[in-house]
C-alpha cells in the first residue's frame, strides 16, 4: 500500500512538472531550471543585479540562477557558483563543487575573490528533505544561519543577502537577527515559486559593517 502511494506521488509530481508553465518557458528560453524565473522576478522587483558587482550563488546547480545573473552583470563582475552537485560550465562563471558548510569550501570562495568583499550573496540552498516537517524546518533554519554567519565575514558595506528559507519555527527569530545586521529585511515569494511550497526568500539589504 505504501509503495503504491509513493509511486502515485512520483507520477503526480512528474505530470505536474512536465505541465508546469515555467518548466516549458525555461526550456524554450534555454534556462537549465525553472528556478531562474524566481531570481528574475525578485530582481525585477528589487533591482539586485547590475554591472560591476561581485556575486556568490550558493546552491547553484544546475545553474539557472547563474544563467540569469550573467545577463545582468557586466564583464567586470565576478560570479562564483557553489554546489555539492556538478555544474556544467557557464561563460563568465567560476564554479566550485563542494559542501558550502565545509570551511575549506568557504575558504576557496574567499580565495577566488582575492579576499575582497562580496556585494551580493544569493542562496537557493535547501536541506535534504526527510519528510518530517519539524526536522526539515530545523535544517532549513540551520542552513540559513550558516549562510548568514559567513555573509557577515564577506559582505561589503551596504551589501545584499538573498536566501531561501522555509516558513515555520525559527523563521521570525532569523528575520529579527537579520535586522540587527541589515538596514532592511523583506520577505519575497516570487510567482515562480510553487504556492504549496513553504519556501520564501529573505531579502536583507544595507549590510552594516
Amino acid at each position: 500500500m505504501r509503495k503504491n502511494k509513493k509511486h502515485r506521488f512520483g507520477r503526480n509530481w512528474m505530470n505536474e512538472h512536465l505541465n508546469d508553465s515555467y518548466v516549458k518557458k525555461a526550456k524554450k528560453a534555454g534556462y537549465r531550471a525553472r528556478s531562474a524565473y524566481k531570481l528574475e522576478q525578485i530582481d525585477k522587483k528589487d533591482k539586485l543585479l547590475r554591472p560591476g558587482l561581485n556575486v556568490v550563488d550558493l546552491g547553484a546547480a544546475p545553474g539557472g540562477w547563474c544563467q540569469y545573473a550573467r545577463t545582468r552583470l557586466g564583464k567586470k563582475s565576478r560570479l562564483v557558483a557553489v554546489d555539492l552537485l556538478p555544474i556544467d560550465a557557464i561563460d563568465g562563471v567560476e564554479i566550485i563543487q563542494g559542501d558550502f558548510t565545509d570551511a575549506v569550501i568557504r575558504d576557496r570562495i574567499n580565495e577566488l575573490f582575492d579576499n575582497k568583499s562580496v556585494d551580493l550573496v544569493l542562496s537557493d540552498m535547501a536541506p535534504n528533505i526527510s519528510g518530517i516537517d519539524s526536522v526539515d524546518q530545523a535544517r532549513s533554519i540551520g542552513l540559513a544561519e550558516i549562510v548568514l554567519d559567513w555573509s557577515r565575514t564577506v559582505l561589503a558595506e551596504d551589501g545584499v543577502l538573498l536566501m531561501k528559507v522555509f516558513q515555520g519555527s525559527g523563521f521570525d527569530q532569523l528575520r529579527q537577527e537579520l535586522l540587527t545586521q541589515f538596514r532592511s529585511v523583506a520577505v519575497r515569494k516570487p510567482g515562480a515559486s510553487r504556492s504549496r511550497s513553504a519556501e520564501v526568500y529573505l531579502l536583507a539589504r544595507g549590510f552594516k559593517v
